[in-house]
């Protein structure tokens, strides 16, 4: 999926690869997790200096991408990041990046688009709702017209990075539309909870809005313009979890067919045995489809296409079912050391089970897919 065309993205992918190497290794995710922290601030605002929260930034407004293609570009990261499932708010940030730059007011914002690229300021995008599917377009949280600004009720959950975030973009119902407000996340009725993960370091919150009052200017995109804005940051949340699953699967494979090279039984090292030559050669049909459906996606997301959403769709349904699948056959290909906390494998599988459910489902994607469909049959 990765396509290193030139010297600038080659070196590029080689500072993101040393950085998170020496930085963000296996050990520091279980050091982590064993102090009961997400990620540490300062490391994130190094990871910003290298340039990946100004990728999806126009050079107006301070950013610029290595390639051309912001989106290729912090695909690339995402995919390095899966190597070792670093931590990191790389994906509520983007998210709100891009609504804030998409938008037609994105010059309003400007001093906020600054904070989040330096690293200084973290922001997290409130979209999901309990007990519900992934429905960004239909929200239950409301934004009540006041005088001055928005009275926001309602309680939004699986908010990633929601307790370690100065900022949240909330999707709210505002009578008959859907919009976006920033709001501070110590604001006065805004209840921060912490919700439990089965990944080491990603940490997400259930929000609690209880007559939070905000200002006019705390909008981010008109009326008209928002469901178009939230199509696109769901695009990029959906792809770049695709990317990083994709580095997670390469990292499994490869580590995985090296241990049955080097494990021997009866005198023969298990990769010579038929059965599971069969089964190597299935979990790399899955890893390939799995980067193809991917690439696609980015490609399609990048160049902002009319079948951009469509291709997300694909890429997630598929990426979303077969990446389970193939680990945990890494997993029996183990055998009893697999399923030990010592060994490395389950910090792979639990971002991969977290990545199945967020952002939409591969059944509901499937849906998606199957509509999608119709609907071109139906043109015909």
């Amino acid at each position: 999926m990765t396509v290193v065309d030139s010297p600038e993205k080659a070196l590029f992918a080689s500072t993101t690869q040393s950085f998170l190497q020496k930085e963000a290794p296996l050990r520091r995710v279980r050091e982590l997790h064993a102090a009961g922290v997400s990620f540490d601030p300062a490391w994130w605002q190094r990871a910003a200096e290298l340039g990946w929260t100004a990728l999806l930034v126009p050079e107006e407004l301070g950013g610029g991408s290595v390639s051309g293609s912001g989106v290729a570009d912090l695909a690339m990261v995402a995919e390095q990041l899966g190597k070792t499932v670093a931590p990191g708010p790389l994906y509520p940030v983007s998210v709100v990046l891009t609504a804030l730059v998409d938008s037609a007011d994105a010059q309003a914002h400007a001093a906020t688009v600054e904070s989040l690229m330096s690293g200084e300021t973290v922001a997290a995008w409130a979209v999901c709702e309990p007990d519900k599917g992934w429905a960004p377009l239909d929200p239950s949280v409301t934004a009540t017209p006041t005088d001055s600004g928005f009275r926001i009720d309602g309680v939004k959950d699986r908010v990633e990075a929601g307790g370690q975030s100065e900022l949240l973009l909330v999707v709210a119902r505002c009578g008959d539309d859907v919009r976006q407000l920033l709001v501070p996340a110590d604001a006065p009725g805004v209840t921060v909870l912490p919700q439990q993960s089965v990944d080491l370091v990603k940490q997400y919150a259930r929000v609690q809005f209880d007559g939070v009052v905000v200002e006019q200017s705390a909008v981010v995109g008109s009326a008209a313009e928002t469901p178009g804005l939230i199509e696109r940051q769901s695009q990029i949340a959906q792809v770049l979890q695709c990317a990083e699953v994709v580095g997670i699967l390469q990292t499994v494979f490869d580590f995985t067919s090296q241990w049955a090279m080097d494990r021997h039984t009866f005198g023969r090292p298990l990769a010579s045995y038929q059965a599971l030559k069969h089964g190597f050669a299935d979990m790399k049909l899955w890893l390939e489809a799995c980067r193809a459906t991917t690439g696609a996606a980015v490609a399609d997301i990048a160049a902002r296409s009319a079948s951009a959403g469509l291709s997300a769709s694909i890429a997630k349904s598929y990426v979303g079912e077969m990446a389970g699948r193939l680990v945990q056959a890494c997993v029996q290909m183990h055998g009893g050391i697999g399923v030990t906390w010592e060994h490395d494998l389950h910090l792979y599988l639990r971002r991969v089970a977290l990545y199945r459910s967020m952002f939409g489902t591969p059944e509901e994607h499937n849906l998606r897919v199957y509509e999608a469909e119709k609907a071109a049959r139906s043109a015909r």
